[in-house]
C-alpha cells in the first residue's frame, strides 16, 4: 500500500457500553492517564454484569476530567460516564435534570475500561500448519499493492471455508503476498521515453503491464525478473520462520499460489530452467545435422579439433565446479520444499510447448516437474480465460478430448473426493434412439469403426470422408484460439447420406482411408474413460460456468476473478488440509 493507505493497528483501553466500540486514540490515552493517576492501587469490584449498566442516582461525581468537546465524571473506579458538551446536549441534560432524571441516566454513555472479554492464558491464534506464498503476473507496476489486496480478499474467503469445514481442525493455513516487481528497475525509464505521446494512457497501460512478458522473454532482464521473485520468497520465508520458530520444528509445510506470468516464473525457478540449457541442445543438433552432410577434408578437419576443443572445455568445467563444491557447500534456490503449486489463469502450457516439451507415455507428473521438487502440480482455470491452458495434454496426448476436473461448488452437498472422479470425455457418447437422433450424434473412435468418422478433441476437428480429411487445430488449451476452434469444430456432423457414400464406396478407396489424430482409446458408453495409461495425479482443475454467464463477458473478466472466489477457496483448502482431515478422521475411528 502506499503511505495514504496504511491503516494504523492500536491497542484499545476505554469502550463504550453497549456497542463496546473503542473511543479515539487521543481521548482514550487522556482518560487513561487521568485514570491511572487518580485510582491508581485501588481494587476494582470482582464482577460486574456486562449486560446490564445500572444508573448511579444519587451518586455525586469523584473525579473530573474536561476533554476538547466532551468531559468524564467518575462515580467510582469502575463508574465512568462521557458526556457531550455541545449546546443542545447541555440543554436535553438540564431539562431532563428538572424532570428528575439523573444527570448519567439522562445524557451519559458509560465506559468500560478493557473489553467486554477477558482475555485468558489459552487465547492464543491456532497454530499455523501451512504457509502459502501468493505471486503475482503482469500488471502489478500499474497497481502497486495489488496482490495484498488480492491476497486479503483470498484470505477472507479461506477463513469462511475454514469456519464451515475445516473448524474441527486445530491448525491453520496462512496466505502470505509476495510482491516482487515494484523493486526490479530493468531497463529503469528507457521504454518510457521512446513511447509516443498519442493515447499516452493506454499505451502506459500496456508498458506497466504486457511490457513484463516482453521483459521475461528478454536475455537480457529475464534473471533479474527471476531473482527478484526468487529472492523474496526466501526472505518472506526467513522472516516468517523467525517470528514462528516453531513452524519448521514441527514440520510445517509450504505451498504456492501463483496466477499468470507468475505460473512461469516460479516453476523455472523451482526447476532451474534457463534458456542456456535450451541454446546447447540446439548446438549439438546442428553439430549432428552436420555430421551427416557431406564435408571436404578441410571442414571434417575443423571439426574434429572443435570437437576436441570442447570436449577438453567441459572437463576443465566440471573440474572448476567439482573444485567449487568441495569447498563451498551447495545450497538449493528455494530455502523451502514446495508442497503444493496451484497455477491459476496460467499461460505456463504454451511456455512448455515452446520449450520443445513434448506428451510423453507415462503418465507422471515428473515429466513436467519432477515430484522430488513439488509434491503436486494444479492447475485452476475458468473455462473462458483466455490465457489459461491445460497441461495434462503435454503429459499424455489423448488428454486433451478428456474434460478437466470440475471444481465442485463451494455449497455442494457431500461432493465427490476428487481423486474418486472417473476421466470423461469432452463430448460423452450416446446411444442413438431415433432416427434424428442418429443423425446428431458423430460416430466414435473405435479400432472397429470404419474410416468415415468425426473426432471431436479439445480445441480439435478431424473429419474423414472416403479420401477427404480436414484437419482442424490441435489445441493445448483453451486459449482464445483453442476456444474458438473448440466452438466451431463440435458443430461438425455426419449424416446419413455420407455415411452412406461412405459404405458404398469402393473397398480400395476404403483401405486407403487413413484416421489423422491421436491412436484410439477404449471407451464406454457412459461417456466414461477407460484408458490403458492414465494420470497418476489430474493436473487440469475447471471452474464451473455460471447458469447465466455471458461467455464474452467472462473472456474480458474472468483472468481477475480467482481472488475472491469460495469455490477456488475450498478447493485450495481441500488439498491442503487433506493429511490433516485424514489424521482426525482415523483418530475419530480408532476412538470409536
Amino acid at each position: 500500500f502506499s503511505e495514504t493507505e496504511k491503516i494504523p493497528v492500536m491497542r484499545g483501553q476505554w469502550f463504550i457500553d453497549g456497542t463496546w466500540q473503542p473511543l479515539e486514540e487521543e481521548e482514550s490515552n487522556l482518560i487513561e492517564q487521568e485514570h491511572l493517576n487518580r485510582f491508581k492501587g485501588q481494587q476494582l469490584q470482582e464482577s460486574f454484569d456486562m449486560e446490564v449498566s445500572k444508573p448511579v442516582d444519587g451518586k455525586e461525581a469523584i473525579h473530573s476530567l474536561k476533554l476538547s468537546r466532551n468531559h468524564v465524571d467518575w462515580h467510582s473506579v469502575d463508574e465512568v460516564y462521557l458526556y457531550s458538551d455541545a449546546t443542545t446536549s447541555k440543554i436535553a441534560r438540564t431539562v431532563t435534570q428538572k424532570l428528575g432524571f439523573s444527570k448519567a441516566s439522562s445524557s451519559g454513555t458509560r465506559l468500560h475500561r478493557g473489553y467486554v472479554e477477558e482475555a485468558t492464558l489459552e487465547d492464543k491464534p491456532p497454530q499455523t500448519s501451512h504457509i502459502v506464498f501468493v505471486v503475482h503476473g503482469i500488471g502489478q507496476k500499474m497497481d502497486q499493492g495489488r496482490i495484498i489486496k488480492n491476497t486479503a480478499m483470498m484470505r477472507d474467503t479461506a477463513r469462511k471455508i475454514e469456519e464451515k469445514y475445516f473448524s474441527n481442525l486445530a491448525t491453520h493455513v496462512e496466505f502470505l503476498p509476495v510482491e516482487w516487481r515494484s523493486k526490479l528497475t530493468l531497463d529503469g525509464d528507457t521504454v518510457d521515453s521512446i513511447t509516443p505521446d498519442k493515447v499516452r494512457g493506454l499505451r502506459d497501460m500496456l508498458n506497466s503491464s504486457a511490457m513484463d512478458i516482453m521483459y521475461y522473454t528478454s536475455p537480457l532482464y529475464r534473471d533479474e525478473l527471476v531473482k527478484g521473485l526468487q529472492q523474496e520468497l526466501n526472505r518472506l520465508y526467513t522472516l516468517f520462520c523467525s517470528r514462528n520458530p516453531e513452524f519448521e520444528e514441527k514440520g510445517g509445510k509450504v505451498s504456492i499460489v501463483s496466477h499468470s506470468l507468475g505460473c512461469v516464473i516460479t516453476y523455472d525457478i523451482m526447476t532451474g530452467w534457463n534458456p542456456v540449457r535450451l541454446y546447447e541442445q540446439l548446438l549439438q543438433k546442428e553439430e549432428e545435422e552436420l555430421e551427416d552432410r557431406w564435408m571436404s577434408y578441410e571442414e571434417q578437419r575443423l571439426l574434429e579439433e572443435l570437437y576436441i576443443t570442447k570436449q577438453r572445455l567441459r572437463e576443465i568445467e566440471e573440474r572448476l565446479h567439482g573444485l567449487k563444491a568441495s569447498t563451498i557447500s551447495k545450497q538449493s534456490v528455494l530455502k523451502f520444499k514446495v508442497e503444493n503449486f496451484f497455477c491459476m489463469g496460467s499461460p505456463l502450457a504454451v511456455f512448455l510447448a515452446l520449450r520443445g516439451i513434448r506428451p510423453g507415455n507415462s503418465g507422471s507428473q515428473d515429466h513436467i516437474l519432477p515430484r522430488t521438487i513439488c509434491n503436486r502440480l494444479l492447475n485452476i482455470f475458468h473455462p473462458t480465460d483466455p490465457v489459461a491452458y491445460r497441461l495434462e495434454p503435454l503429459i499424455l496426448k489423448h488428454y486433451s478430448n478428456i474434460s478437466p476436473v470440475q471444481i465442485h461448488w463451494y455449497n455442494t452437498a457431500n461432493p465427490l473426493p476428487y481423486e474418486h472422479m472417473k476421466p470423461s470425455f469432452l463430448n460423452p457418447t450416446k446411444e442413438p434412439t431415433s432416427v434424428t437422433d442418429s443423425e446428431s450424434v458423430s460416430t466414435v473412435p473405435s479400432p472397429t469403426t470404419s474410416p468415415v468418422m468425426v473426432r471431436r478433441h479439445y480445441g480439435e476437428s478431424i473429419t474423414n470422408i472416403g479420401k477427404a480429411s480436414i484437419l482442424g487445430a490441435a489445441s493445448i488449451g483453451k486459449g482464445l484460439g483453442g476456444m474458438l476452434f473448440s466452438r466451431f469444430g463440435r458443430s461438425s456432423t455426419t449424416t446419413p447420406q455420407t455415411l452412406e457414400t461412405g459404405k458404398d464406396g469402393a473397398e480400395g478407396d476404403d483401405k486407403k482411408a487413413t484416421t489423422v489424430g491421436t491412436p484410439p482409446f477404449p471407451h464406454s458408453s457412459s461417456g466414461f474413460l477407460e484408458p490403458t495409461v492414465e494420470l497418476e495425479h489430474r493436473i487440469d482443475f475447471e471452474l464451473r460456468e455460471g447458469l447465466v454467464e455471458s461467455r464474452y463477458w467472462s473472456a474480458v473478466t474472468s483472468h481477475t476473478a480467482y481472488w475472491s472466489s469460495l469455490d477456488i477457496a475450498l478447493f485450495l483448502l481441500t488439498f491442503m488440509y487433506k493429511h490433516d482431515q485424514e489424521d482426525t478422521d482415523k483418530a475419530n475411528l480408532d476412538t470409536i
